[in-house]
C-alpha cells in the first residue's frame, strides 16, 4: 500500500498527517532490518549445520533481533502467522484481522513482497500505530516450513514445538508479517 495510502486510512482524529508518514517510514526500515538479520543468519545457519540449524536462529536469534529493534526505539517488534509454531507469537486480534486481509489482497493478485498494513489502534484507552509487513515464504523457508520436512527436521521441530502448526506452505504463500507497534502520546 502507498504510503499516501496508509496516510488516508490513518486520518481519523487529531493525528498529523507527516507523524503519519515519519512512523510509516520508520516502521518499513525496521521491518526491512528485521527481515534482512533474520534472512542473513537463517543462510549461515543453513550452509553451516543444515536446516535443521535454523530451527535454533527462529527459536531464538529471532526473537533477540526483534528485542534489539523494539528496545532501541520503545517499540513492540516480531513476527506472527496465521498458522505459529512457537504459540507466544500468535496473534492479537487486530493481528489476526490483518493477516486475513493480506491473504484476501493475495488472492486478489497483490504482490506479498510490498504487502502492508498500518493503521492507529486505541486499546484500553491508549493509542498506538500499528504497523504489519507480510513475509513471503522463501523456498528456504520450506525446508523448516513445507508439507514434507527432512527427518532430522521433523525430529528436532516435534522436540521443541510439539504443538508446531507452521507447515504445509510453498515458496510464495503468506508465512505471517513482521508486526510492529509504536506507542502513541494521547
Amino acid at each position: 500500500m502507498a504510503a499516501a495510502a496508509i496516510i488516508g486510512a490513518l486520518c481519523s482524529g487529531p493525528v498529523l498527517a507527516d507523524d503519519l508518514e515519519e512512523r510509516a517510514a520508520q516502521s518499513r526500515a525496521a521491518a526491512q532490518a528485521f527481515m534482512g538479520q533474520l534472512k542473513a543468519e537463517l543462510q549461515a545457519a543453513i550452509k553451516a549445520g543444515g536446516p535443521e540449524s535454523a530451527i535454533g536462529v527462529c527459536k531464538d536469534k529471532a526473537p533477540r533481533i526483534a528485542a534489539s529493534l523494539g528496545d532501541a526505539k520503545g517499540w513492540k517488534v516480531g513476527r506472527t502467522s496465521l498458522k505459529v509454531r512457537n504459540p507466544a507469537n500468535a496473534p492479537d486480534d487486530w493481528e489476526r484481522s490483518v493477516l486475513q486481509e493480506f491473504e484476501a489482497r493475495k488472492v486478489a493478485g497483490e504482490d506479498l513482497q510490498t504487502m502492508e498494513k498500518a493503521d492507529v489502534v486505541e486499546t484500553d484507552g491508549k493509542r498506538s500505530y500499528r504497523y504489519m509487513k507480510a513475509i513471503p515464504t522463501a523456498e528456504m523457508c520450506v525446508l523448516c516450513h513445507g508439507a514434507v520436512v527432512p527427518p532430522a527436521v521433523e525430529a528436532k521441530l516435534q522436540a521443541l514445538y510439539p504443538q508446531d502448526q507452521a507447515r504445509g506452505f510453498e515458496p510464495g504463500d503468506l508465512r505471517g508479517a513482521f508486526t510492529i507497534t509504536q506507542p502513541m502520546e494521547n
